[in-house]
């Protein structure tokens, strides 16, 4: 069975999910509930903390199952 990656984004952020990589720690979760939940789905919502918040929780993931980029601002 194939596992995609999931990708969650907002203007400022987007994060992949790789579940076949995921060690199952849960640290996302108990150390950042408001944005990784385990039980409602969408089970990540970027909304849920500032930005730099959220890349400090994913850099903190010890399999690299979760990733992120920021997202470019248009200069007007």
């Amino acid at each position: 069975m194939e596992f995609n990656a999931n990708v969650f984004s907002n203007s400022e952020i987007t994060v992949t999910y790789t579940p076949r990589c995921c060690a199952n720690a849960e640290l996302c979760a108990q150390q950042l509930s408001d944005v990784f939940r385990r039980s409602v789905i969408p089970w990540i919502d970027l909304e849920g903390a500032q930005t730099e918040t959220i890349v400090n929780q994913i850099k903190k993931c010890p399999s690299g199952a979760l990733q992120f980029h920021l997202n470019k601002k248009d200069v007007a």
